[in-house]
C-alpha cells in the first residue's frame, strides 16, 4: 500500500509533464482580430510568421498571408521606385540650384552695370529705347538670326536644313534654329508626326543588326572559347563596348572639337558630345557657330560631318544601352517592377534567366535553327549510302519482300 502510495505521485507528475509538452507542440489558436493584424503585417513588411520559426498562426493563416504578400510585392517595390524617383528629381534641384543660383546672380549683376555703364557713356539713348533694341535682338538670336556684323552664316540653306531636320526627327532639338514662318511650323508638325516614328522604326531595325554583329556573335564565341557562363561573359562584353563607344564617340570627338572651337575647352566639347548623343540637346553647345572662318574654312562640309557623327554616335549609344538591358541581372531587377499578370506570363524566362543567360539571346540564329532540326544528309550522300548499303545488305521493297541485289 505504502509503494502504491509512492507510485501514484511519480505517475500523475509524468502525465502532467507529458501534457504540458503536448500543449507547447501544438500551435496556439488567436482570436480572429489578432489574426487579421499579423496578416496586415506580413503585408507590410514582408515578415514570414509560420509556426516551425516561432510562429503562432495555424497555415491556412499563413497561407493567405503569403498570398498576401506576393500580391503586394510588386506594388510596394513599384512604389518604392516612384518614391525614389521623385527623391532623385528634389536632389537634382536642390544641387542645381545650389552650383547655378550664385553665377546666375554674379552674371545678372554683370550684365546690369554694363548697360548702366552704357546709358552713362551714352545719354542721347533712352532706357525705353534700349530695352526695344534688346529685346529685339535676342528674340532674334533665339531664331538663329545675329546682328552681328560679321555673321554671314546662313541658317537655312540645304546643309543646315538637313542638320535641322537629323535633330528634329533624333529629338535632339538643339533650339538654335527654329522655324521662322507659320508654313514652317505647320510643316515641322505634320513632318515630325510620320518622321519620329519612322525614324526610331529605322534606328531599331539598324540597333537589332548591329546588336547581332557586335554583341551577340562576339558573346557566343567567347562563351565556347573561354568556357564560362554567358551571363559573366555578358558582363564583361559590356563593360568593354561601353568603353570602346566612350573612348571613339565622346573622348575622341571632344579632343577634335577643341582644335576646331576656339571658345571651346574640353569640359565644353565633352558636355556637348554626351548631351547631344544622349539627345537631351540643350543647344548651349553648337559646332559651327563660329565666325572664325580661318578654323573653319569649310562651314557646310563640317556641318554635314556633324550630322553624320550625330547619328552613328546614336546608333552606337543604343547598342551599348541595349546591350545593358539584355544583361541577366537588369532583366532581373526590371521584373521586381512588373505587376502580377505580367510577372506570371515572364515566369519561364525568368526560370530560365536565373540559370543562365537565355540560350536564344546570344545564340546566332543558324546556330538556333541547326540545335531544333534534325541534321538532313545530302543527296549525293544518301546516294552513296544507298550503293554502299546494295553490296552488302539486302533491299526491303515497299510490299515488305527481299530482293537481293547484285552490284552492277
Amino acid at each position: 500500500m505504502r509503494c502504491v502510495n509512492d507510485v501514484t505521485p511519480c505517475l500523475q507528475s509524468k502525465v502532467k509533464n507529458e501534457e504540458d509538452e503536448r500543449a507547447e507542440q501544438t500551435p496556439l489558436t488567436l482570436s480572429p482580430t489578432t489574426q487579421r493584424f499579423f496578416f496586415i503585417v506580413r503585408g507590410l513588411f514582408l515578415v514570414p510568421f509560420s509556426a516551425g520559426s516561432g510562429g503562432m498562426v495555424h497555415s491556412s493563416t499563413d497561407g493567405c498571408c503569403a498570398r498576401f504578400a506576393d500580391g503586394r510585392e510588386s506594388a510596394l517595390t513599384f512604389a518604392l521606385l516612384i518614391v525614389g524617383y521623385i527623391v532623385y528629381l528634389l536632389i537634382g534641384a536642390g544641387l542645381f540650384s545650389a552650383i547655378e543660383l550664385p553665377y546666375e546672380h554674379e552674371l545678372r549683376q554683370e550684365v546690369k552695370a554694363l548697360r548702366q555703364d552704357f546709358l552713362s557713356n551714352n545719354t542721347c539713348v533712352s532706357d525705353e529705347r534700349l530695352e526695344e533694341l534688346l529685346a529685339r535682338a535676342l528674340e532674334a538670336n533665339n531664331y538663329g538670326v545675329s546682328v552681328l556684323d560679321n555673321d554671314t552664316e546662313r541658317n537655312w540653306d540645304f546643309v543646315s536644313s538637313l542638320f535641322f531636320t537629323s535633330t528634329v526627327l533624333t529629338t535632339t532639338g538643339y533650339g538654335h534654329t527654329v522655324p521662322l514662318s507659320e508654313g514652317g511650323k505647320a510643316f515641322c508638325i505634320c513632318y515630325s508626326i510620320i518622321g519620329i516614328p519612322v525614324t526610331l522604326f529605322f534606328l531599331a531595325a539598324v540597333v537589332q543588326r548591329v546588336m547581332l554583329l557586335v554583341t551577340q556573335r562576339p558573346v557566343s564565341y567567347f562563351h565556347r572559347q573561354w568556357a564560362m557562363s554567358k551571363s559573366k561573359v555578358a558582363i564583361i562584353h559590356a563593360i568593354c563596348l561601353a568603353t570602346i563607344i566612350f573612348l571613339l564617340f565622346l573622348i575622341i570627338p571632344a579632343w577634335i572639337f577643341i582644335t576646331l572651337e576656339k571658345d571651346w575647352n574640353f569640359l565644353d566639347s565633352l558636355y556637348f558630345c554626351f548631351i547631344s548623343l544622349t539627345t537631351i540637346g540643350l543647344g548651349d553647345y553648337v559646332p559651327g557657330q563660329g565666325r572664325d572662318k580661318e578654323l573653319n574654312p569649310h562651314p557646310q562640309l563640317y556641318r554635314l560631318a556633324i550630322t553624320a557623327y550625330l547619328l552613328l554616335g546614336l546608333v552606337c549609344v543604343l547598342v551599348v544601352l541595349e546591350t545593358c538591358c539584355e544583361l541577366p541581372q537588369l532583366r532581373r531587377l526590371r521584373q521586381r517592377f512588373y505587376q502580377e499578370n505580367v510577372r506570371e506570363l515572364d515566369s519561364e524566362t525568368t526560370n530560365i534567366i536565373d540559370r543562365d543567360y537565355t540560350s536564344a539571346q546570344f545564340t546566332e540564329p543558324s546556330e538556333h535553327v541547326a540545335n531544333q532540326l534534325p541534321a538532313i544528309t545530302s543527296v549525293s550522300a544518301q546516294a552513296a549510302s544507298l550503293r554502299q548499303d546494295s553490296t552488302s545488305v539486302p533491299d526491303t521493297t515497299a510490299s515488305g519482300s527481299t530482293v537481293n541485289r547484285k552490284p552492277h
